[in-house]
């Protein structure tokens, strides 16, 4: 908590009394000049972008996952699934960084570059493979009775998945989305490398922006943080206990 207290005490200070008080303790007068100073900067284009990205890949990368792992769970004497399932293992060990230029050559072939839906995209294939393994481990301590009572009152697969796998892995879809919504929110390699425009950018370039802009303007620099940090501060404060029995549940055996 102390760098989030120190980010905005700092916010609320002018850059002249910055650098003659103590850093930790609270400004005398509390200024809202750097807030101003972010508003005006365009920000609120920013923030849209990174929310549009992050919901067009958080909801169809949750939605994915969550019919693949219960397709692995539900059908695990397939070896077209057992290889999917590979599939979806493998992708855990390839990192963003390492396939980062044949991703760009990708984008640039389906001419999607310098749009947000050039973030999304790939940003949902990176967010399933993980998905797919928290959500199939939670799945697979769903009793296999329940799933066969539904079956004996007639029930479709479909059916089995909206109405009664989909309300048992509530907390595992909760764990997934507020984890995969942090990184992508967060994310500054694929908006760097994807996007040229000012127009697209998301809210992780535009920190890097007013950073150059703002020079050594410490709190205007932290009132960008607090601004742009506060969603994903109170989305983690609320999903805190189901993201960490989410994160725990099926790997106790």
């Amino acid at each position: 908590m102390l760098p989030i207290y120190w980010i905005v005490i700092t916010s609320f200070k002018t850059q002249d009394t910055y650098f003659i008080t103590n850093p930790l303790a609270p400004p005398s007068d509390f200024s809202f000049a750097n807030y101003k100073t972010v508003i005006e900067s365009d920000v609120a284009r920013y923030f849209i972008n990174s929310v549009i990205v992050t919901a067009g890949a958080v909801i169809p990368a949750v939605l994915i996952s969550f019919m693949a792992a219960y397709a692995i769970v539900r059908g695990a004497g397939s070896r077209v699934l057992k290889l999917m399932n590979g599939v979806f293992v493998m992708g855990l060990a390839i990192p963003l960084q390492a396939v980062i230029i044949p991703v760009y050559l990708i984008i640039i072939r389906l001419q999607m570059y310098d749009t947000l839906a050039a973030i999304i995209m790939p940003s949902i294939a990176f967010a399933i493979p993980l998905s797919v393994l928290v959500l199939s481990n939670f799945i697979r301590d769903v009793p296999k009775e329940l799933f066969e009572s539904m079956r004996m009152d007639g029930a479709t697969e479909w059916g089995t998945l909206w109405r009664l796998a989909f309300p048992l892995t509530r907390p595992a879809l909760v764990t997934v989305t507020i984890y995969n919504a942090l990184g992508i929110w967060n994310g500054f390699l694929l908006p760097l490398v994807l996007t040229q425009s000012p127009d697209n950018r998301t809210i992780p370039l535009a920190l890097a922006d007013f950073s150059g802009q703002f020079g050594v303007n410490v709190p205007a620099i932290a009132a960008s943080v607090t601004l742009t940090t506060l969603p994903i501060v109170i989305l983690y404060a609320v999903g805190r206990r189901q993201l960490l029995s989410g994160l725990t549940a099926g790997f106790s055996k």
